[in-house]
């Protein structure tokens, strides 16, 4: 165990009740979440995981079997399949974390902790780390960076972020309510809308997370080549210059 490195919790849900996504073979979303499970004990060797299941699926076995050595902590619980379909997967992701700060022995031992969807990991997650600012670090996108147009804050990556418990618990523990239906609200919408609602201060990476892995949403890999992370972290910078956006940006 690395008591230096805050604990990851990988939000899963290997049975889905929201079929808007494309992935959606149970056998295919556990490999890719134990593929995921290596991979980021390959980026940060003795790192602290918790992986929390919301459709009852226990990856203790699996776990046991393919990382015995590893400090690995399952958990899981069955969300209310009809909030989810009609909310969501962000509503279902936010009762995964909710459940996750309410049993995980790892969570209850740390200060903050590191948020990432599972079958995900993020390449630069030291990188990542380094900047952190004791509350929340997070990703943020930007539209219209290399147009004309006006640039807007158009959402937050929520697949990974860096969060302290008390923060989360101030601003974010409720930020799933009242997704979709007929709002059509999603969770990065939601994120976004914190942030600037509370003219929070210094909570977007200046560099941006390089994100692995398979996504639940389109079932394919994640473009992660040098063109593309030139690219983001272009983007970032641009975003960053524009007096309108600046202060979102981390400044330590």
């Amino acid at each position: 165990m690395n008591v230096n490195l805050p604990p990851v919790l990988l939000t899963s849900c290997i049975y889905i009740a929201d079929h808007a996504v494309k992935l959606t073979d149970p056998t295919e979303r556990i490999n890719y979440t134990l593929e995921s499970i290596e991979k980021w004990l390959s980026i940060a060797p003795g790192i602290r995981l918790i992986v929390c299941d919301s459709s009852g699926f226990d990856f203790a076995p699996a776990v046991k079997e393919k990382f015995s050595q590893a400090d690995i902590e399952c958990l899981f619980f069955v969300a209310d399949k009809n909030l989810v379909q009609y909310h969501g997967k962000g509503y279902g992701e936010g009762e995964i974390i909710r459940y996750a700060l309410q049993n995980s022995n790892h969570l209850k031992q740390s200060d903050f902790f590191a948020k990432c969807t599972a079958k995900l990991w993020v390449e630069n997650f030291k990188e990542c780390l380094d900047e952190w600012n004791g509350k929340f670090l997070c990703k943020g996108t930007f539209s219209n960076v290399f147009s004309l147009k006006k640039t807007c804050f158009d959402h937050i990556d929520t697949r990974f972020y860096l969060v302290s418990k008390d923060f989360y618990f101030k601003y974010l523990i409720d930020a799933h309510i009242n997704l979709g239906g007929t709002t059509g609200m999603s969770i990065e919408d939601s994120f976004r809308n914190v942030i600037l609602e509370n003219r929070l201060k210094g909570v977007i990476f200046n560099t941006p997370p390089v994100i692995g892995g398979v996504g639940g949403g389109t079932g394919k890999y994640y473009n992660i080549k040098l063109t593309k992370k030139i690219k983001e972290s272009l983007r970032s910078k641009i975003a960053k210059l524009n007096p309108s956006f600046r202060y979102l940006f981390n400044c330590s």
